[in-house]
């Protein structure tokens, strides 16, 4: 199930992470090969500089694990204390016409995501009121 979650937001992750380094590396590119950086010397601190915009990445790519249900339905199945998770309990409980648990898993999903999100923010928050 592991393997199925991070086949789905790895290309997400890699392709926005990609854009942001491709923007910055036009921007700089001039300045660092005047220091004569080569592009794989220079990606560390293109990574560093895009840091904020890597944590926007790397929460869409939880925002897309934590809503899927398909693939871990596939791989894992839905074994109850073995391989259900959040997602998969919620589509059985509905399926089931058992909607007021559904409900509750729903919103303690909805939950944990937006204190994510919200610690996320907060500490982006308190970077660039640091760095400026």
């Amino acid at each position: 199930m592991v393997i199925a979650q991070s086949l789905l937001v790895l290309p997400i992750i890699a392709a926005l992470t990609r854009d942001h380094v491709l923007i910055l590396w036009d921007e700089y590119r001039e300045q660092l090969h005047s220091f004569g950086v080569t592009r794989l010397r220079a990606m560390p601190s293109l990574l560093w500089d895009a840091r904020f915009a890597l944590m926007t990445v790397i929460l869409a790519g939880f925002g897309r694990a934590s809503a899927e249900v398909g693939a871990v339905l596939i791989v894992g199945g839905n074994i109850d204390g073995v391989t259900r998770v959040m997602t998969t309990a919620i589509a059985l409980e509905t399926s089931k016409g058992n909607l007021a648990l559904a409900l509750g898993l729903g919103l303690v999903l909805l939950g944990l995501v937006a204190l994510v999100n919200g610690t996320a923010y907060l500490v982006g928050e308190r970077a660039r009121r640091k760095l400026g």
